[in-house]
């Protein structure tokens, strides 16, 4: 089954019968990855990646999830491209899409580029990150682990930490957990919080109001590269107040599960005993269900 969308750059986009789809195929590619028996249902594809910003999980669980499903990767590099000698990034596409790539995965710092780039190609693009406006994928990722965990998607409490401003999985996340009938809290300093608050968010600058009650907890770390100088709070005192400890974490449910899209920047948003704590923390695991999910959302446009 295909997504009803011919490419992946937002959550919005999706339907709700389009997320399921992509868990679903998710489950069976985590399956099957575990006993060693990938079917290559790419084999004979080229998938090209385009990254203006750095990345660990995303390019390589993007790339592992490619090369697992039997498809060839090309990689642009920016700094070694045409762009170091003046091309236009509209020239850059043109000529890039010349070549037929089969898709193209793009993170890029411009607001909206995933769009821009879709505008102007003949295969499906998937954002794999743009700015601080969305990162689709991630979303997918998280709800994945959160059903691993629970067993459900809809009647949760999603609580959000840290810097919801700045942050396009905090966007991506509010987004998911809206169409699948869950509540999102967020929790941050004023200077930090969202602008538009859907009718399925709480706000909240006070942790004990903002994590009782739920059931996942996800710090997010502080965007420098996206704030204003005056923006950054002093990170000591950013941790004293707002910092994920275990003393805080019995705020929430007692069977809460602890999640973070990464990096972490331990002893600013989460504290090392939560972060490595086996019981309460998935974030690991969560990182590795970037594999499947990507192989399904590739899968899902692909096939």
């Amino acid at each position: 089954m295909k997504l009803s969308v011919p490419h992946l750059l937002d959550i919005a986009s999706l339907t709700k019968d389009d997320i399921h789809l992509v868990l679903d195929r998710a489950r069976v590619h985590k399956q099957n990855l575990a006993h060693n028996r990938v079917a290559p249902l790419l084999q004979g594809k080229v998938i090209m990646t385009i990254f203006t910003e750095n990345s660990t999980r995303t390019r390589v669980s993007f790339d592992m999830a490619a090369l697992r499903l039997g498809a060839s990767l090309i990689h642009w590099d920016e700094k070694i491209s045409s762009a170091q000698k003046g091309e236009t990034f509209s020239d850059t596409i043109a000529y890039l899409n010349g070549y037929k790539p089969d898709a193209i995965i793009t993170r890029h710092h411009e607001y909206n580029a995933p769009s821009y780039i879709a505008a102007r190609v003949d295969c499906p693009v998937i954002n794999a990150g743009d700015s601080y406006r969305e990162h689709p994928s991630q979303a997918l990722l998280d709800a994945f682990t959160v059903h691993e965990c629970k067993g459900r998607l809809d009647n949760l409490t999603i609580t959000i930490i840290g810097d919801i401003a700045h942050s396009r999985v905090a966007n991506s996340n509010i987004a998911l957990w809206g169409k699948l009938n869950s509540r999102v809290h967020v929790i941050a300093p004023e200077n930090l919080q969202p602008q538009k608050i859907p009718d399925h968010v709480k706000v909240f600058s006070n942790l004990r109001e903002g994590l009782e009650g739920c059931d996942i907890i996800m710090p997010l770390r502080l965007q420098k590269e996206r704030m204003e100088q005056a923006d950054i709070p002093d990170e000591t005192a950013y941790f004293q107040t707002y910092g994920l400890t275990l003393e805080r974490l019995s705020m929430a449910k007692n069977d809460a599960v602890v999640l973070h899209p990464g990096p972490m920047n331990r002893g600013v948003e989460i504290d090392d005993m939560v972060a490595d704590d086996p019981h309460f923390s998935k974030i690991f695991q969560q990182g590795a269900n970037g594999v499947p999910v990507r192989m399904a959302i590739l899968e899902s446009l692909l096939t």
